[in-house]
C-alpha cells in the first residue's frame, strides 16, 4: 500500500512555514545574545507599537514630531487594529501576543494564495517555488512580525486568483478589505478596476453583473477611510494627504528618493540603504521581466502600482523593501528560472536557495534587533 502524497498546496505553505521557523530561530538566538527578547522584538517594533494603540485606545492620539505638526495615527489603516481588537475580545491574550497571531496566520494564508495563482498560472512546481521565493525575502523577517504586510497580501493574493479565475465579486470584496489594510492597498483595486475595464473592452460591454458589482466593492475600503479622515481633518479629499505629509510622506515622483541616492552615495551610509537600493533595483528589473512575459494585467497592475510607490513616494527610504513584500508576481520570473535549474541542476539549486535563506536569516536578524532604523 502506497503512501499517499501530501497536496501540493499543503507543502508549498508547509515550506513557508518551515523557511520562516527557521528565520524565527535565528532571530531569537541573535536577540538573546543581544541581551533583548525576540517576541517583544517581534510584537512590539515601530509601526506595530501604532496599531497596537489604535487597538487598544482607538484613534486621536498624537505624537510630537521634529517636523511642524504632529504624526497622527489617523495614518494608520483600521483593518489591523480591529481584528487584534476582536481577537484580545475572545481569547485571553495581550495586544502584542494578537498582533503577532494575526500576522502569523495571514502569512500563512497569504503562502496558500501565492501558490494558487502560481499554480493556475504555470503549474504546481511554480507555485512552490514562488512561495519559497518570497518566504526567502530580504525582508521576509517583517511576515513574522505584528505589521500589516502579511495580511495586505494574504487578501492581494486570493483577490488576484479570484480575478484570475473570473469571481468578480470575490476579487472586489477582498480588494475592498486590502483597501482598509493598508494606504499602498488600494493597489488591489487598481488591479480589479484595469482588469474589469480591459474585459469590458474586449466584450464591447456585454458583461455579467457580477463585473459591475466587482468592480463597483474594490475600491470603497482604500476610498471610503480616506474619506473618512478627510472629513475629520476638514478636507474631504486632501486631509488624508496632509496627515500623511506631517509624516514626511508623500508621492514626489521620486525626487526625494534620488535625493536620499544622492546624498548615499556622497557621503555613505549604514548597511540598511544599499541594500534597499539594492531591492528596489532588483524590483524594477523583475517587473520588466514580468511585462515581456506577458503576465496577466491583473498581476502587472498589482505589482505595478505597488513599484510605482515604492519608486515615486518619499518618506522612510529604508521602508521600500517592505512596500514591496505584496509586489509576490515580481517574483514569477525567477520562480520559473528556479524550477527549470531544479530540474537541471539540483544541487546547484539546493546551494542557491541555502545561500538565499542564509542571507535572509541574518539580515532580518540585523534588521531587528541591531540596525536601529524603521522597517
Amino acid at each position: 500500500m502506497t503512501t499517499p502524497k501530501p497536496a501540493p498546496h499543503l507543502v508549498a505553505v508547509g515550506l513557508f512555514l518551515g523557511a520562516r521557523l527557521a528565520g524565527a530561530a535565528v532571530l531569537t538566538l541573535v536577540a538573546t545574545l543581544a541581551g533583548q527578547r525576540p517576541l517583544a522584538l517581534l510584537g512590539r517594533s515601530w509601526d506595530s507599537v501604532w496599531y497596537l494603540g489604535i487597538a487598544v485606545h482607538g484613534y486621536g492620539h498624537d505624537l510630537p514630531s521634529h517636523a511642524p505638526g504632529v504624526h497622527s495615527d489617523l495614518a494608520f489603516f483600521p483593518l489591523y487594529p480591529a481584528l487584534v481588537r476582536a481577537v484580545t475580545a475572545v481569547l485571553p491574550v495581550t495586544g502584542g501576543a494578537a498582533g503577532l497571531l494575526i500576522s502569523w496566520a495571514a502569512a500563512a494564508v497569504a503562502a496558500a494564495g501565492i501558490y494558487a495563482v502560481g499554480d493556475l498560472l504555470h503549474g504546481r512546481s511554480t507555485g512552490i517555488a514562488l512561495v519559497l521565493l518570497w518566504g526567502l525575502l530580504p525582508h521576509s523577517v517583517v511576515l513574522s512580525m505584528a505589521y500589516t504586510e502579511p495580511l495586505l497580501t494574504a487578501l492581494a493574493a486570493w483577490s488576484l486568483y479570484a480575478l484570475l479565475a473570473g469571481n468578480w465579486l470575490w476579487a472586489g470584496a477582498l480588494a475592498a478589505l486590502a483597501g482598509l489594510s493598508r494606504p499602498n492597498g488600494f493597489a488591489v483595486a487598481a488591479a480589479v478596476l484595469a482588469t474589469a475595464g480591459c474585459t469590458v473592452w474586449r466584450r464591447h460591454g456585454k458583461v455579467s453583473h457580477r463585473l459591475w458589482t466587482g468592480a463597483a466593492l474594490a475600491p470603497l475600503g482604500w476610498a471610503g477611510y480616506v474619506l473618512r479622515v478627510g472629513l475629520h481633518e476638514g478636507d474631504p479629499l486632501g486631509g488624508y494627504f496632509e496627515v500623511q505629509r506631517q509624516w514626511g510622506s508623500r508621492f514626489d515622483f521620486g525626487r526625494g528618493s534620488l535625493h536620499f541616492v544622492h546624498l548615499m552615495v556622497a557621503h555613505g551610509s549604514p548597511f540598511v540603504f544599499p541594500v534597499t537600493l539594492l531591492i528596489v533595483a532588483a524590483g524594477t528589473v523583475l517587473f520588466v521581466l514580468l511585462a515581456l512575459d506577458r503576465a496577466p494585467v491583473p498581476l502587472l497592475v498589482h505589482s505595478g502600482v505597488l513599484l510605482l510607490i515604492a519608486l515615486g513616494g518619499s518618506g522612510f527610504f529604508e521602508s521600500k523593501p517592505r512596500f514591496l513584500l505584496p509586489a509576490f508576481p515580481l517574483l514569477l520570473p525567477l520562480a520559473r528560472l528556479l524550477v527549470r535549474l531544479a530540474r537541471t541542476r539540483p544541487w546547484h539549486t539546493t546551494v542557491l536557495v541555502a545561500t538565499l535563506a542564509g542571507f535572509s536569516y541574518l539580515y532580518g536578524a540585523y534588521l531587528v534587533v541591531y540596525a536601529h532604523t524603521p522597517l
